[in-house]
């Protein structure tokens, strides 16, 4: 008899969930609003699948009297409440890697587009007002080859980024928890510092409360007038009232960002900004990001199931 396992990714695409249905006794509910349903499948719910920005609660957790696993799809877990989950001994899993390639792709997209101002650019261009062979000097950019990009956090995806600017010709230097020894990139010791010497700051690190807000307003008044923001991590690491601020008072030229701190809900101030680029948290939305985070998080399960070692447990 197959194992239950519940799914609380309510946006999983269907190339991933079939094989989780084909394997697995699947349970699929939205995490929200799952409070009030009975969960007949309680007790032979022996593993859960959500990401990070859905997590699992301490509630929901107390309810699974059987639950072992907290496989996360994702790379992230910052609202899977890890302390309930080893007061009861269950183990939580991530997919750390799986998407990294993808995610660094994207932060790059979004780098270019706002140090280039494509935005700007398409917006001109679709309201009709290209009416002159030469474009207008208003949409002149700083240009990227010798900037200097700051990297917060270098872990699978933060050297990946740090890879690709360096292929623009950009020089790299980077703040981490503590240096990484065989980095080939400078390192500094304080955010603040990183910002200070920046051009362009990328936001690559894990949310948790050490990092809530960490690019404050002091962190964007050191990136200063021709700074931009790009944030791939979650929008919680970057106080967004500040940013605003900053992007509202040209204290930062510009920022892409592809996560927000309530999403779905995006400040109706950063949509009518003419210098920012927004997407909606589609880093990851490859097919072989979802390939690989779904082979992953099936292998993280078989393994638990099968008594065998896990190598992606947090």
């Amino acid at each position: 008899m197959p194992e239950t396992v519940l799914n609380l990714h309510p946006g999983m695409p269907e190339a991933s969930l079939r094989p989780l249905r084909e394997r697995y006794d699947l349970v699929e509910r939205a995490f929200a609003g799952i409070a009030a349903d009975p969960l007949p499948q309680a007790d032979r719910i022996r593993g859960v699948v959500t990401i990070g920005v859905i997590g699992i609660d301490r509630a929901l957790i107390e309810r699974l009297p059987n639950l072992g696993i907290i496989a996360c799809y994702g790379s992230g877990y910052e609202r899977i409440d890890i302390v309930a989950a080893r007061e009861r001994g269950i183990v939580v899993t991530s997919n750390i890697g799986a998407n990294a390639a993808c995610v660094a792709d994207m932060a790059l997209a979004l780098l270019l587009a706002s140090v280039r101002r494509l935005g700007e650019g398409e917006r001109f261009l679709r309201a009709g007002r290209w009416t002159k062979p030469a474009a207008p000097p208003a949409l002149i950019s700083t240009g990227m080859a010798g900037r200097r990009v700051g990297i917060l956090g270098l872990g699978s995806i933060g050297e990946k980024i740090a890879r690709r600017a360096a292929a623009f010709d950009m020089e790299v230097a980077y703040h981490n928890r503590r240096p990484k020894p065989d980095a080939p990139w400078a390192y500094h010791d304080t955010l603040a510092s990183l910002a200070e010497w920046a051009d362009i700051l990328v936001v690559a690190c894990r949310a948790d409360e050490s990092t809530r807000g960490i690019v404050d307003r002091s962190v964007l008044a050191a990136l200063g007038p021709q700074g931009h923001v790009v944030n791939i991590a979650r929008g919680e690491v970057v106080d967004e009232a500040a940013l605003i601020a900053a992007l509202e008072s040209g204290t930062i030229a510009g920022a892409g960002l592809d996560v927000f701190e309530h999403e779905p809900a995006v400040p109706e101030a950063l949509i009518r900004l003419e210098n920012v680029v927004l997407a909606p948290h589609i880093a990851s939305m490859t097919q072989a990001a979802h390939r690989e985070m779904c082979r992953m998080t099936i292998e993280s399960l078989d393994n638990f199931f099968a008594g065998r070692p896990l190598t992606n447990a947090r």
